[in-house]
Protein backbone atom coordinates (compact mmCIF):
# COMPACT_ATOMS: atom_id res chain seq x y z
CA UNK A 1 0.00 0.00 0.00
CA UNK A 2 1.72 3.19 -0.84
CA UNK A 3 1.68 6.64 1.14
CA UNK A 4 -1.47 7.83 -0.71
CA UNK A 5 -3.69 5.05 -0.66
CA UNK A 6 -2.40 4.24 3.15
CA UNK A 7 -3.58 8.10 4.04
CA UNK A 8 -6.95 7.63 2.35
CA UNK A 9 -7.13 4.13 4.42
CA UNK A 10 -6.60 6.16 7.53
CA UNK A 11 -8.96 8.95 6.77
CA UNK A 12 -11.80 6.32 5.71
CA UNK A 13 -11.42 4.38 9.00
CA UNK A 14 -11.66 7.47 11.06
CA UNK A 15 -14.65 9.04 9.35
CA UNK A 16 -16.69 5.50 9.72
CA UNK A 17 -15.20 5.90 13.56
CA UNK A 18 -16.76 9.01 14.34
CA UNK A 19 -20.35 7.88 11.77
CA UNK A 20 -20.79 5.23 13.94
CA UNK A 21 -21.06 7.00 17.16
CA UNK A 22 -24.11 8.78 15.70
CA UNK A 23 -26.31 5.38 15.61
CA UNK A 24 -25.08 5.18 19.42
CA UNK A 25 -26.19 7.73 21.16
CA UNK A 26 -28.58 7.42 23.47
CA UNK A 27 -30.42 8.63 26.66
CA UNK A 28 -26.64 7.92 28.59
CA UNK A 29 -25.76 11.29 26.49
CA UNK A 30 -28.43 13.28 27.29
CA UNK A 31 -28.11 12.00 30.85
CA UNK A 32 -24.07 12.84 31.08
CA UNK A 33 -25.66 16.68 29.61
CA UNK A 34 -28.54 17.15 32.41
CA UNK A 35 -25.32 16.09 34.81
CA UNK A 36 -23.14 18.79 33.85
CA UNK A 37 -25.74 21.07 33.75
CA UNK A 38 -26.75 20.57 37.55
CA UNK A 39 -23.29 20.42 39.06
CA UNK A 40 -22.63 22.84 41.22
CA UNK A 41 -18.88 22.84 41.07
CA UNK A 42 -16.60 22.23 37.65
CA UNK A 43 -15.78 19.54 35.36
CA UNK A 44 -12.43 17.78 35.82
CA UNK A 45 -11.14 15.92 32.35
CA UNK A 46 -9.17 13.70 32.88
CA UNK A 47 -6.74 11.10 31.42
CA UNK A 48 -2.87 9.26 30.45
CA UNK A 49 -1.34 8.83 27.45
CA UNK A 50 -3.37 9.63 24.30
CA UNK A 51 -6.55 9.76 26.18
CA UNK A 52 -5.04 12.42 28.23
CA UNK A 53 -4.24 15.17 25.53
CA UNK A 54 -7.49 14.45 24.09
CA UNK A 55 -9.53 14.90 27.60
CA UNK A 56 -7.10 18.39 27.95
CA UNK A 57 -8.77 19.46 24.80
CA UNK A 58 -12.14 18.60 25.76
CA UNK A 59 -11.58 20.35 29.02
CA UNK A 60 -10.46 23.19 26.83
CA UNK A 61 -13.28 23.16 24.11
CA UNK A 62 -15.47 22.67 27.30
CA UNK A 63 -14.02 26.06 29.13
CA UNK A 64 -14.54 28.70 26.43
CA UNK A 65 -17.46 27.54 25.36
CA UNK A 66 -19.83 28.03 28.56
CA UNK A 67 -18.68 24.98 30.72
CA UNK A 68 -16.53 25.85 33.51
CA UNK A 69 -13.60 22.72 33.04
CA UNK A 70 -10.47 22.16 33.47
CA UNK A 71 -7.66 19.07 32.87
CA UNK A 72 -6.50 16.62 35.61
CA UNK A 73 -3.58 14.33 34.88
CA UNK A 74 -4.59 10.78 35.79
CA UNK A 75 -0.87 9.93 36.76
CA UNK A 76 -0.30 13.63 38.54
CA UNK A 77 -3.62 13.13 40.43
CA UNK A 78 -2.31 10.38 42.70
CA UNK A 79 0.50 12.63 44.16
CA UNK A 80 -1.77 15.69 44.48
CA UNK A 81 -3.49 16.88 41.98
CA UNK A 82 -6.29 14.87 43.36
CA UNK A 83 -7.42 17.68 46.08
CA UNK A 84 -8.38 19.82 42.24
CA UNK A 85 -11.53 17.82 42.37
CA UNK A 86 -13.77 18.52 44.89
CA UNK A 87 -17.77 17.65 46.03
CA UNK A 88 -20.33 19.32 43.54
CA UNK A 89 -17.79 18.31 40.65
CA UNK A 90 -18.08 15.80 37.78
CA UNK A 91 -15.12 13.81 36.52
CA UNK A 92 -14.90 12.52 32.86
CA UNK A 93 -12.46 10.08 32.79
CA UNK A 94 -11.05 8.89 29.62
CA UNK A 95 -9.55 5.72 28.93
CA UNK A 96 -9.96 3.66 25.55
CA UNK A 97 -9.26 0.37 27.69
CA UNK A 98 -11.46 1.76 30.65
CA UNK A 99 -8.28 -0.13 32.47
CA UNK A 100 -5.67 2.23 33.25
CA UNK A 101 -4.61 1.80 36.40
CA UNK A 102 -3.60 5.34 37.07
CA UNK A 103 -7.46 6.72 36.81
CA UNK A 104 -8.90 3.19 38.26
CA UNK A 105 -6.69 4.07 41.73
CA UNK A 106 -7.90 7.41 42.28
CA UNK A 107 -11.43 6.64 41.34
CA UNK A 108 -12.84 5.38 45.06
CA UNK A 109 -11.16 8.84 46.40
CA UNK A 110 -13.05 10.88 44.01
CA UNK A 111 -16.56 8.89 44.65
CA UNK A 112 -15.71 9.46 48.44
CA UNK A 113 -14.78 13.12 47.53
CA UNK A 114 -18.69 13.40 46.51
CA UNK A 115 -17.82 14.01 42.82
CA UNK A 116 -19.68 12.26 39.83
CA UNK A 117 -18.30 10.27 37.22
CA UNK A 118 -18.80 10.36 33.39
CA UNK A 119 -16.58 7.52 31.62
CA UNK A 120 -16.06 8.06 28.42
CA UNK A 121 -14.06 4.50 27.13
CA UNK A 122 -14.18 1.55 23.86
CA UNK A 123 -15.04 -0.84 26.64
CA UNK A 124 -18.66 -0.73 28.25
CA UNK A 125 -18.01 -3.47 29.96
CA UNK A 126 -14.89 -2.43 31.77
CA UNK A 127 -13.80 -1.47 35.03
CA UNK A 128 -14.09 2.28 34.39
CA UNK A 129 -17.32 1.81 32.94
CA UNK A 130 -18.64 -0.57 35.99
CA UNK A 131 -17.84 2.10 38.72
CA UNK A 132 -19.06 4.91 36.96
CA UNK A 133 -22.33 7.12 37.13
CA UNK A 134 -22.78 7.15 33.02
CA UNK A 135 -21.19 5.55 30.79
CA UNK A 136 -20.32 7.50 26.84
CA UNK A 137 -19.66 4.26 24.36
CA UNK A 138 -17.03 5.57 22.77
CA UNK A 139 -15.60 2.01 21.02
CA UNK A 140 -14.85 1.65 17.34
CA UNK A 141 -14.02 -1.27 15.43
CA UNK A 142 -10.33 -0.79 14.63
CA UNK A 143 -7.71 1.11 14.84
CA UNK A 144 -6.58 2.99 11.58
CA UNK A 145 -2.75 2.12 12.48
CA UNK A 146 -2.08 -0.58 10.41
CA UNK A 147 -1.10 -2.66 13.25
CA UNK A 148 -4.19 -1.96 15.11
CA UNK A 149 -2.28 -0.64 18.03
CA UNK A 150 -1.59 2.34 17.97
CA UNK A 151 -4.43 5.41 19.51
CA UNK A 152 -6.14 6.42 16.27
CA UNK A 153 -9.50 6.11 15.46
CA UNK A 154 -10.32 5.65 19.19
CA UNK A 155 -8.86 8.75 19.84
CA UNK A 156 -10.24 10.94 16.56
CA UNK A 157 -13.81 9.45 17.71
CA UNK A 158 -13.54 10.15 21.85
CA UNK A 159 -12.12 14.04 20.41
CA UNK A 160 -15.47 13.95 18.24
CA UNK A 161 -17.38 12.73 20.95
CA UNK A 162 -15.93 15.25 23.42
CA UNK A 163 -16.76 18.38 21.07
CA UNK A 164 -20.89 16.92 20.65
CA UNK A 165 -20.71 16.91 24.34
CA UNK A 166 -19.35 20.60 24.46
CA UNK A 167 -21.42 21.80 22.33
CA UNK A 168 -24.70 20.72 23.27
CA UNK A 169 -23.88 22.09 26.35
CA UNK A 170 -23.21 25.13 25.02
CA UNK A 171 -26.11 24.87 23.13
CA UNK A 172 -28.16 24.09 26.44
CA UNK A 173 -26.76 27.18 28.18
CA UNK A 174 -28.00 29.47 25.26
CA UNK A 175 -24.62 30.37 25.14
CA UNK A 176 -23.75 33.21 22.29
CA UNK A 177 -21.27 34.67 20.18
CA UNK A 178 -20.77 37.51 22.52
CA UNK A 179 -20.17 34.95 24.99
CA UNK A 180 -17.66 33.27 23.12
CA UNK A 181 -15.97 36.58 22.08
CA UNK A 182 -15.46 37.52 25.88
CA UNK A 183 -13.54 34.62 26.50
CA UNK A 184 -11.57 35.04 23.33
CA UNK A 185 -10.65 38.42 23.42
CA UNK A 186 -7.19 38.19 21.96
CA UNK A 187 -9.07 36.58 18.74
CA UNK A 188 -10.20 38.20 15.55
CA UNK A 189 -13.54 37.24 16.59
CA UNK A 190 -13.60 38.32 20.24
CA UNK A 191 -11.87 41.98 17.86
CA UNK A 192 -15.35 42.34 15.98
CA UNK A 193 -17.64 41.08 18.73
CA UNK A 194 -16.15 43.30 21.30
CA UNK A 195 -14.49 46.84 19.79
CA UNK A 196 -16.79 49.45 19.47
CA UNK A 197 -16.79 52.43 17.19
CA UNK A 198 -15.41 54.44 20.20
CA UNK A 199 -12.11 52.37 20.85
CA UNK A 200 -11.17 52.84 17.10
CA UNK A 201 -12.69 56.22 15.85
CA UNK A 202 -10.34 59.38 15.47
CA UNK A 203 -11.07 62.28 18.11
CA UNK A 204 -10.84 66.09 18.39
CA UNK A 205 -8.54 67.69 16.37
CA UNK A 206 -7.76 64.64 14.21
CA UNK A 207 -11.03 64.76 12.81
CA UNK A 208 -11.18 66.75 9.34
CA UNK A 209 -13.97 69.44 9.61
CA UNK A 210 -15.42 72.60 8.40
CA UNK A 211 -18.18 75.18 9.34
CA UNK A 212 -20.83 74.82 7.03
CA UNK A 213 -19.85 78.38 5.75
CA UNK A 214 -16.58 77.48 5.02
CA UNK A 215 -15.16 78.20 1.57
CA UNK A 216 -14.42 75.42 -1.09
CA UNK A 217 -10.16 76.47 -0.44
CA UNK A 218 -10.39 75.89 3.19
CA UNK A 219 -12.18 72.65 3.18
CA UNK A 220 -9.02 71.16 0.88
CA UNK A 221 -6.77 72.55 3.06
CA UNK A 222 -8.51 70.52 6.41
CA UNK A 223 -8.56 67.90 3.89
CA UNK A 224 -4.76 67.52 3.11
CA UNK A 225 -3.80 68.48 7.29
CA UNK A 226 -5.82 65.90 8.41
CA UNK A 227 -5.09 62.85 5.99
CA UNK A 228 -8.50 61.15 6.40
CA UNK A 229 -9.41 62.29 2.51
CA UNK A 230 -12.54 64.02 3.67
CA UNK A 231 -13.49 66.57 5.60
CA UNK A 232 -17.09 66.99 7.69
CA UNK A 233 -19.10 69.73 7.49
CA UNK A 234 -21.11 70.90 10.32
CA UNK A 235 -23.10 73.93 11.35
CA UNK A 236 -22.85 76.42 14.20
CA UNK A 237 -24.09 73.63 16.83
CA UNK A 238 -21.68 70.82 15.36
CA UNK A 239 -24.21 68.69 13.98
CA UNK A 240 -23.03 67.15 10.95
CA UNK A 241 -24.89 68.55 7.47
CA UNK A 242 -22.38 67.33 5.01
CA UNK A 243 -19.17 65.60 4.18
CA UNK A 244 -17.02 66.29 1.48
CA UNK A 245 -14.55 63.17 0.25
CA UNK A 246 -11.67 63.27 -2.42
CA UNK A 247 -14.43 61.35 -4.82
CA UNK A 248 -16.04 64.70 -4.49
CA UNK A 249 -13.42 66.74 -5.74
CA UNK A 250 -12.72 64.49 -8.60
CA UNK A 251 -16.50 65.06 -9.40
CA UNK A 252 -15.96 68.90 -8.73
CA UNK A 253 -13.25 69.04 -11.23
CA UNK A 254 -14.26 66.90 -13.96
CA UNK A 255 -16.66 67.16 -16.85
CA UNK A 256 -15.26 70.69 -17.14
CA UNK A 257 -16.43 71.49 -13.77
CA UNK A 258 -13.32 72.80 -12.91
CA UNK A 259 -13.63 75.68 -15.80
CA UNK A 260 -16.87 77.07 -14.21
CA UNK A 261 -15.69 76.16 -10.59
CA UNK A 262 -13.90 79.45 -9.10
CA UNK A 263 -11.57 78.17 -5.96
CA UNK A 264 -11.52 81.73 -4.85
CA UNK A 265 -15.52 81.90 -4.31
CA UNK A 266 -16.74 78.38 -4.37
CA UNK A 267 -18.02 77.58 -0.83
CA UNK A 268 -18.12 73.83 0.63
CA UNK A 269 -21.79 73.81 1.04
CA UNK A 270 -22.54 74.12 -2.61
CA UNK A 271 -20.83 71.27 -3.25
CA UNK A 272 -20.82 68.65 0.15
CA UNK A 273 -22.87 65.77 -0.24
CA UNK A 274 -25.87 66.28 2.61
CA UNK A 275 -27.02 64.09 4.75
CA UNK A 276 -24.22 61.60 5.18
CA UNK A 277 -23.62 58.51 6.24
CA UNK A 278 -23.15 57.89 10.08
CA UNK A 279 -23.03 55.85 13.13
CA UNK A 280 -22.87 55.86 16.59
CA UNK A 281 -19.70 55.90 18.49
CA UNK A 282 -21.55 53.09 20.91
CA UNK A 283 -21.93 50.84 17.95
CA UNK A 284 -19.67 47.55 17.57
CA UNK A 285 -16.62 48.70 15.05
CA UNK A 286 -18.09 45.17 13.10
CA UNK A 287 -20.79 47.31 11.94
CA UNK A 288 -19.24 50.22 11.10
CA UNK A 289 -17.07 47.86 8.60
CA UNK A 290 -20.70 46.70 7.41
CA UNK A 291 -21.69 49.74 6.70
CA UNK A 292 -18.77 50.94 4.71
CA UNK A 293 -18.59 47.57 2.37
CA UNK A 294 -22.42 47.60 1.50
CA UNK A 295 -22.19 51.57 0.66
CA UNK A 296 -18.63 51.39 -1.26
CA UNK A 297 -17.50 53.93 0.88
CA UNK A 298 -13.84 54.72 2.82
CA UNK A 299 -14.96 56.52 5.36
CA UNK A 300 -17.25 57.08 7.95
CA UNK A 301 -18.58 60.23 10.22
CA UNK A 302 -19.13 59.41 14.00
CA UNK A 303 -21.98 61.06 15.69
CA UNK A 304 -23.77 61.27 19.14
CA UNK A 305 -27.16 61.22 19.86
CA UNK A 306 -28.08 65.23 18.98
CA UNK A 307 -26.67 64.32 15.46
CA UNK A 308 -23.28 66.19 16.85
CA UNK A 309 -19.49 65.57 15.12
CA UNK A 310 -17.78 62.78 17.72
CA UNK A 311 -15.42 61.07 15.49
CA UNK A 312 -14.46 59.68 12.62
CA UNK A 313 -12.91 56.62 10.92
CA UNK A 314 -11.43 55.00 7.42
CA UNK A 315 -10.76 51.68 6.45
CA UNK A 316 -7.24 52.27 7.21
CA UNK A 317 -8.16 52.49 11.50
CA UNK A 318 -10.40 49.45 11.21
CA UNK A 319 -7.78 47.57 9.29
CA UNK A 320 -5.18 48.69 12.25
CA UNK A 321 -7.23 47.31 15.09
CA UNK A 322 -7.67 44.42 13.15
CA UNK A 323 -11.32 44.58 12.82
CA UNK A 324 -11.07 43.27 9.42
Amino acid sequence: MDALERARNVLRIESEAISALIARLDHSFTDAVKLILNCTGRVAVCGVGKSGQIARKIASTMASTGTPAFFVHAAEASHGDLGMITRGDVLLALSNSGESEELLTILPLVKRQGAALIAMTGEPNSTLARQSDIVLDARVEQEACPHNLAPTASTTAALALGDALAVALLDARGFSAEDFARSHPGGRLGRRLLTLVSDVMRTGKDVPSVAEGASFSDALLEMSNKRMGMTAVVDDERRVVGIYTDGDLRRSLGNGNARSLDLRTARIADLMTRSPRTISQDRLAAAAVEMMERHKVNQILVVDEAGRLAGALNMHDLFHAKVI
